[in-house]
């Protein structure tokens, strides 16, 4: 049988600190200080056929400041709230390319963050301020404009939250495959995201569990998307499973959105791989159009601790090893996966040591 060729993209959420250790958000940083990094980092025009620039023209750049945007009454952009940087990669033919991409541009970052008083970090929930309220509150034009869909109407949850968006695509699979595959993901997200856990604090220390992104955040949003070409085939569901495509690069997207931010870009790779096998996977029999939030909240309390929760994401693992058999780079990067999930291992873990160590983390005394 011919092999699948898949292509693969990331999208990574940078939460940053300031030079003394405090965390910084919009309570502490500008857009103005943040664009200017971004405005000192190349531009390609390359890049444009497989990335969205967006409607406000803040996205020109694998760069870009992530925030909350407000307009006034006739929809014109009056300021973004700030709540980190975001790296994305064009689209690449294999998942090595696409890491070695994501490095390359965290690199660059990196060496321009030097000139400031700002650093990047990597924690997937603002661990000292859980919420970020709306003030003052929207406007005519807000409301209506974030009633579009049901990502808009909870736009403001991702102020609290940092973590990947990990694209795959296969041009094999067709509209139905791919939104099968989508609900395949969504449904066994609860087992696949505790292997990526970094949010282990909130409001100024630890919160007893492991994952407060995964808490707050799935279930109101999605676990995964998938990018289709136009109206037809669109399934009705709060959170999303399906949109329309922006862009002829997004059509036939899978987009899974539940993982935490990594400290390693090669950890993104590892689970690229995962999800490479679990949609080539024809066994696995569970299906959701929208996360179980409820589990998902559970799960981002225990981790892989939970005799259960281990044992499910053992058998993903054992089905995408199945289905990646006659793919070596992809089972390779599978096993660095296992051998953390043997030892019911996540960035959290290594974050909390380090905490009661002593250590500051991400913008945290102890």
């Amino acid at each position: 049988m011919r092999e699948r060729a898949f292509r693969y993209g990331i999208e990574h959420e940078i939460a940053l600190v300031h030079a003394d250790g405090g965390f910084a958000d919009y309570t502490s940083t500008t857009f103005e200080e943040l664009q200017s990094v971004v405005d000192a980092l190349p531009e390609d025009a390359a890049d444009y056929p497989d990335l969205r620039i967006g409607d406000q023209g803040i996205k020109r750049k694998r760069w870009y400041v992530e925030g909350y945007e407000r307009f006034d009454e006739h929809g014109g952009l009056v300021r973004c709230d700030p709540k980190g940087l975001e790296v994305r990669t064009r689209i690449h033919g294999s998942v090595e390319a696409a890491v070695a991409a994501l490095q390359e541009d965290l690199r660059l970052l990196d060496a321009q963050l030097a000139h400031t008083g700002l650093r990047a970090t990597t924690v997937a929930f603002n661990p000292v301020r859980s919420e970020y309220r709306i003030e003052p509150p929207l406007n005519a034009w807000e409301r209506s404009h974030r009633q579009d869909s049901p990502e808009e109407r909870t736009a403001h949850l991702h102020m609290s939250t940092y973590g990947p968006d990990l694209n795959l695509s296969c041009a094999d699979l067709d509209e139905a495959a791919v939104v099968d595959a989508g609900r395949k993901l969504t449904h066994y997200s609860p087992w696949l995201v505790p292997l990526s856990f970094s949010s282990p604090f909130r409001d100024g220390g630890p919160w007893g569990g492991l994952s407060a992104r995964t808490a707050v955040r799935t279930g109101a949003r999605p676990a995964a998307l998938v990018f289709l070409a136009g109206e037809e085939g669109q399934l009705a569901a709060d959170p999303s499973l399906t949109q329309v495509a922006r862009l002829p690069a997004e059509v036939g997207r899978i987009e899974f959105k539940a993982f935490d931010a990594c400290p390693d870009p090669r950890f993104y790779g590892e689970l690229l791989s995962l999800l490479t096998g679990i949609v080539l996977d024809d066994t696995l029999p569970g299906r959701r159009t929208t996360p179980d939030a409820g589990l998902h909240k559970h799960v981002a309390g225990v981790g892989l601790a939970d005799d259960d929760v281990h044992a499910g994401t053992g058998e993903l693992l054992d089905a995408a090893e199945r289905a990646l058999a006659d793919r070596p780079a992809d089972l390779a990067r599978l096993a660095r996966l296992r051998e953390r999930w043997r030892r019911r291992e996540s960035p959290a873990d290594a974050m909390l040591a380090a905490y009661h160590a002593g250590v500051p983390v991400a913008g945290l005394r102890p």
